[in-house]
């Protein structure tokens, strides 16, 4: 029998058609050794735990481990199905000895769906999303697609991700968009901020992905050597970036300890503080760090604190780009 979670967390909706996530989910990423080792046991246990806890919207794609991650999540969530969202994606394609593709067609989109909904082991997808925009396909082919699975019963709600706001006006046109997922955090805000004003307009929803700049606001990484995984990939975590970048987690640091909590917790709550449209799903392996995540809940930050802590790291600061110039290309298409 399927078990409801046992505790709630503050909840918020994701557009105007009824869905309420909890403010902060988890991020799945991490469980498919994305920024290291991760057990799959451990993992399934800190699925539950987060469950136990009260977060209710679990984030996974079809290319986090080409699979591994929605079988993982699939298993974690056996016999506890009840009021969880189980979100994920479609749209990147491994290419075997090559460069990955992104692929948008609809009759890839009946596929892929189907392909995640027997990893996942479940009738329906809550929250379905085009991962990365195809540029060969209209936007309005593969949202109409993606529409159909809806009417199908298949899938409740359609996400993008990393899309233009010009897309994302396009898309809502075909059929409504519950939520927009792009990187957001005190780091790297500006084109996140730009789009929301467009998901505001419209009624959409705001999931941050990466809201602790992948680990770099948790003041985690201290050091050049701290960086492993994945992260060495990023331009932010690059030698000739990391000083510029670390400062910028001191200040975040300083206003922590005055605040009585973590850097993490403080980046989170100022996360949050933006807006009613926006949530978060900061991706850990840790049990100890999704407990740590969860009490960002309890910070409250006057307007002033938002301010000073916005001041401390101005939007554009960080230096570096988001991704590795493959993947900028991939993004706000």
């Amino acid at each position: 029998m399927a078990t409801a979670p046992s505790a709630k967390l503050e909840q918020r909706a994701l557009g105007t058609g009824g869905l309420r996530v909890s403010a902060i989910g988890l991020g799945c990423m991490p469980l498919s050794g994305v920024y290291g080792a991760a057990d799959d046991a451990a993992s399934e246990a800190l699925i539950r735990h987060a469950i136990d806890c009260g977060v209710d919207h679990l984030d996974s794609s079809d290319m986090y481990g080409w699979g591994h991650n929605e079988e993982l999540l699939g298993r974690a969530i056996k016999g506890r199905r009840e009021g969880i969202v189980v979100a994920t994606k479609f749209g990147n394609v491994r290419r075997e000895g090559g460069q990955n593709a992104i692929d948008g067609r609809p009759e890839y989109v009946r596929e892929a769906c189907e392909a995640s909904l027997r990893r996942l082991g479940v009738e329906v997808i809550d929250l379905y999303y085009q991962h990365r925009v195809d540029p060969k396909v209209a936007i309005e082919d593969t949202v109409g697609a993606m529409a159909r699975l809806v009417e199908q019963g298949k899938v409740r709600f359609l996400g993008l991700s990393e899309a233009h706001p010009e897309t994302i006006r396009r898309a809502h046109k075909v059929h409504p968009i519950a939520a927009v997922q792009t990187e957001y955090s005190l780091m790297y805000r500006a084109e996140a901020e730009e789009t929301r004003k467009t998901t505001r307009a419209l009624g959409i929803g705001f999931v941050a992905y990466s809201p602790l700049g992948r680990g770099f606001l948790t003041g985690a990484i201290r050091t050049f050597s701290d960086i492993d995984g994945r992260r060495a990939q990023h331009p932010r975590f690059q030698e000739e970036n990391f000083s510029r970048n670390r400062a910028l987690v001191a200040k975040v640091e300083d206003i922590a300890r005055q605040k009585k909590c973590t850097p993490a917790q403080l980046t989170l709550a100022w996360l949050l503080a933006q807006g009613p449209d926006v949530v978060a799903i900061p991706g850990t392996r840790f049990t100890h760090r999704l407990d740590e995540n969860i009490g960002a809940l309890k910070v409250t930050l006057t307007e002033e604190e938002i301010a000073h802590i916005s001041a401390a790291i101005p939007a554009g600061a960080a230096a570096g780009t988001r991704y590795p110039p493959g993947g900028m290309r991939t993004v706000q298409l």
